[in-house]
């Protein structure tokens, strides 16, 4: 997956504004207690990124988007 389409996902989930947030503010247990921010600075994959975010957010995220 391409950064430019977790975006475009994080977007059609949370809102353009919300997305930036969610990615710098909530931590999440699937990333080992990290944000979305801190796991790409880490060098984590986008597609494992993305699970996590759907993991956390499986009432949000659409199964279309999964």
């Amino acid at each position: 997956m391409r950064r430019t389409d977790f975006w475009r996902r994080m977007e059609h989930v949370f809102g353009s504004a919300y997305a930036r947030s969610v990615a710098a503010d909530q931590v999440l247990p699937q990333l080992d207690g990290r944000t979305v921010e801190q796991a790409f600075a880490g060098g984590e994959e986008t597609a494992a990124v993305w699970r996590a975010v759907c993991q956390a957010y499986a009432d949000r995220v659409p199964g279309t988007l999964r």
